[in-house]
């Protein structure tokens, strides 16, 4: 027996039991499993709260209106372009070569005014021969009228000649022969004065168709210079000095600024609503945020029978600085007007099944009420029923936050 054994007695030297170590670890394993689950079920019943608060009991964020006393304008948009009402294409009536324009494009002529001149020795060789020719023709009349002249002459000296003779042979103091020769200088005579008179005629006409002539020559000179018919604007210059053109060729394109409109095009089917003289406002694309002052000059009576459009004239009473024929504009066309009544932008108008109604501010908290509405413009809506001046209608501040719910808590913005 070893000294250090006693019977009946402990030792103190401890015993490694591998066992009771696993079970151990294994106890502890679980129990922060079981604290690491508990805490995230935590979070995610944290979380899960936050979102329900915010969604279902924080304030949404809104932007409010106040409703006011205004006027609601019913408009009919027409897309187009500017126009002239009175416009016109010069060029020469004949042939030629251009030797001066005087006005370019953007200039402003008036009536009578020369800009276009053509090579002229051509035409004015032509009118000195015409001239010559009226001239001759005169100069034959002058000749033929002395010719008739004398004619009457030698007939008044006949015819004395003849009632002599014939007053002598009744004393049987000449004999039949002189009266007969008497007889027949007579009848000779008055053919000559017959022959006088028909040539005067014809070289009356002769003088004529010479003057005719000179006339026709005298309007083709005349033509080498071509004039503004009216006051204008010109907008567009096709030819320059030096070019040789045809007649009937384009060189300025003039436009009359009396009168400037947008030639509009508008659906047939507000055609019932439109009248002359209606009021309506100019929005050029190249200033999209001016507004003209326009009227409605007249309206189409044929309908395009594909676009199933009409025709509207809109005309423009003050044009912009820098303007274009030919440019686009919309325009829009005053129908109906309700003034001093309350309004509302048409955004905020709400549709729900049957009901029209609106979202309103009632203490913090939106509220949904009915309303009735009359006129629809563009932008605004007339309130006949349901709403006050000074009622604040409210809508989400963000797109992302959805339609607001009756009762819902609100903030403004």
């Amino acid at each position: 027996m070893r000294p250090d054994t006693i019977p009946g007695m402990t030792s103190n030297t401890a015993v490694s039991d591998p066992g009771a170590s696993t079970l151990t670890l294994t106890w502890w394993q679980r129990h922060v499993r079981r604290v690491w689950l508990a805490a995230r079920l935590a979070l995610l019943a944290a979380t899960l709260a936050a979102v329900a608060w915010w969604f279902l009991l924080a304030p949404v964020p809104v932007a409010t209106y106040t409703v006011a006393i205004g006027t609601v304008d019913v408009e009919v948009l027409g897309t187009g372009t500017l126009e002239a009402r009175v416009s016109a294409t010069i060029g020469p009536k004949v042939a030629g070569l251009i030797t001066k324009i005087t006005a370019d494009q953007g200039d402003r002529v008036k009536a009578g005014d020369t800009v276009i001149t053509l090579e002229d020795t051509d035409f004015k060789q032509q009118v000195a021969v015409a001239e010559a020719d009226v001239a001759t023709a005169v100069a034959s009349i002058e000749r033929l009228r002395a010719d008739r002249l004398r004619a009457e002459a030698v007939r008044s000296q006949a015819v004395l000649t003849h009632q002599r003779l014939l007053s002598a042979a009744a004393s049987n103091a000449t004999s039949a022969q002189e009266v007969d020769k008497a007889a027949e200088a007579l009848a000779i005579a008055e053919a000559e004065v017959s022959r006088a008179a028909a040539a005067i005629v014809e070289g009356q006409k002769r003088l004529s168709a010479a003057e005719r002539s000179l006339d026709y020559q005298r309007a083709r000179l005349h033509d080498t210079t071509i004039e503004v018919p009216f006051d204008a604007m010109v907008v567009r210059r096709d030819r320059d000095a030096g070019d040789v053109i045809t007649a009937g060729s384009s060189v300025l394109q003039l436009v009359s600024l009396n009168e400037m409109w947008i030639t509009a095009w508008v659906d047939e089917t507000e055609l019932a609503k439109l009248v002359e003289g209606q009021p309506a406002r100019v929005i050029f694309r190249s200033e999209p945020e001016t507004e003209y002052p326009g009227v409605v000059a007249r309206v189409g009576r044929e309908a395009d029978r594909e676009t199933r459009e009409i025709i509207v004239d809109v005309r423009v009473e003050q044009l912009p600085a820098n303007w274009a024929v030919g440019q686009r504009a919309e325009a829009y066309i005053r129908v109906d007007r309700s003034a001093s009544v309350p309004t509302l932008p048409a955004a905020l108008v709400l549709v729900r099944g049957a009901q029209t109604g609106v979202m309103v501010d009632d203490a913090g908290t939106a509220r949904w009420r009915d309303i009735a509405v009359g006129l629809r413009g563009r932008e605004l809506v007339e309130v006949t029923s349901g709403l006050s001046p000074g009622d604040v209608v409210v809508r989400a501040a963000k797109a992302s936050s959805g339609p607001l719910r009756d009762g819902r808590r609100i903030s403004s913005k």
